[in-house]
């Protein structure tokens, strides 16, 4: 019997799978695919996550970016260069996610893929876990199987509070020889935005509308977007995929399990940033799981406490943020993105030395006051 099954290999279920077998816990991941996988995701990691690990993800990144370019409907373009200590970080997620997973296999964590979860049962003091091939059991559990999981339904969590939003992504080669330039294009899509994210010898090209798509052409607009960058997107296959936005405060945790990662909707409302996120809850699950099983009997429902304070107590204010800046985005975009600072605040944010509460007050204060000067002339 195993202290911790995690379901899912993604990030936050590879992070809680390092922790806690470092700490000397008998863990066991149960993934579906076969890895490394193939996941569309845009891949921007803020280079905050390596303060939580003692291994260099530098194997694991495939390029890393100094420039941001901002786009309204393609035109008026806004050019920044990022004076970080460390270069935004861009990643394939069928690498990242495997290497993070190895890192865990190495502190004596057990992967087992092509293990599909078909159902779980409470033993009184345990889980069993039942797969297509044999249960497992574990004392505790970790849901980490992502925004479409079956694990927080079958775990009781069946009214999560969460936004669902929609993305539309598509990976692409690109000349080797280009600079690696983060795109970002606002005002064709509707309460969401276009990206494009470089990778090594590739693009990752990317639509996503955050707070409610309606029936927007996202391949249309997509697929407009791709040719400035002599992309035809129709010789490349398309992924869509449904996304978890934090929505409000909520139980992350129950009889003997807790929800990390998407699981847990712990993507960020406003940017749609989900990896960082995900690494932090499956920090502090494990962090959680490793003292329930020294017999904390408090363990979980502090896990709960923690991400709702720490990243839930942010996220109000990123749902403000969003909530203005998509009813407003060309004044978002003209007295917000094109500001010099604009974007030194956001990177700020995403590395954790500045927070949504901080600094949301002065920028819908500045969304407001052009509104009223619009009104008015």
């Amino acid at each position: 019997m195993f202290d911790c099954i995690i379901v899912g290999a993604g990030p936050a279920g590879g992070t809680a799978a390092y922790h806690l077998a470092k700490r000397g816990r008998s863990v066991v991941v149960l993934e579906k695919e076969s890895l490394p996988r193939y996941k569309p995701c845009g891949g921007g990691v803020s280079p905050i996550v390596q303060q939580w690990f003692d291994f260099d993800f530098s194997p694991a990144v495939s390029v890393k970016a100094t420039e941001i370019r901002y786009t309204w409907k393609m035109g008026d373009p806004v050019d920044v260069q990022l004076k970080t200590k460390e270069p935004v970080w861009m990643v394939r997620r069928d690498v990242f996610d495997h290497f993070l997973i190895e890192q865990a296999q190495k502190q004596g964590a057990e992967l087992r893929t092509q293990t599909e979860v078909t159902g779980i049962e409470f033993k009184g003091d345990r889980w069993q876990v039942n797969t297509l091939s044999e249960p497992v059991e574990g004392r505790y559990i970790i849901a980490a199987d992502g925004a479409k999981g079956p694990m927080a339904k079958w775990l009781g969590f069946s009214k999560r509070k969460r936004r669902m939003a929609g993305a539309l992504e598509v990976e692409t080669p690109a000349p080797t020889d280009e600079e690696p330039i983060v795109h970002f294009d606002f005002g064709q899509v509707k309460n969401g935005y276009i990206w494009n994210f470089p990778k090594a010898g590739g693009y990752s090209i990317g639509v996503g509308a955050f707070r409610g798509g309606g029936t927007q052409d996202l391949k249309g607009m997509i697929a407009e977007y791709a040719k400035q960058f002599s992309v035809n997107l129709n010789a490349y296959q398309q992924y869509g995929h449904g996304i978890c936005l934090w929505d409000g405060k909520q139980k992350l945790h129950t009889q003997n399990a807790v929800l990390a990662g998407e699981a847990a909707c712990v993507v960020d409302p406003f940017t749609a940033e989900g990896i960082r996120p995900s690494i932090l809850s499956g920090l502090k699950a494990a962090e959680a799981i490793d003292r329930a099983v020294a017999g904390d009997g408090n363990a979980l429902e502090n896990y709960t406490q923690v991400i709702n304070e720490e990243w839930g107590g942010e996220m109000v204010w990123a749902q403000r943020l969003a909530a203005a800046f998509y009813s407003l985005p060309k004044i978002g975009y003209d007295v917000g993105v094109k500001r010099p600072s604009a974007t030194e605040v956001m990177l700020k944010i995403l590395c954790g030395e500045l927070r949504y509460s901080e600094v949301v007050n002065r920028a819908l204060q500045r969304l407001g006051g052009s509104l009223v000067k619009g009104i008015g002339s």
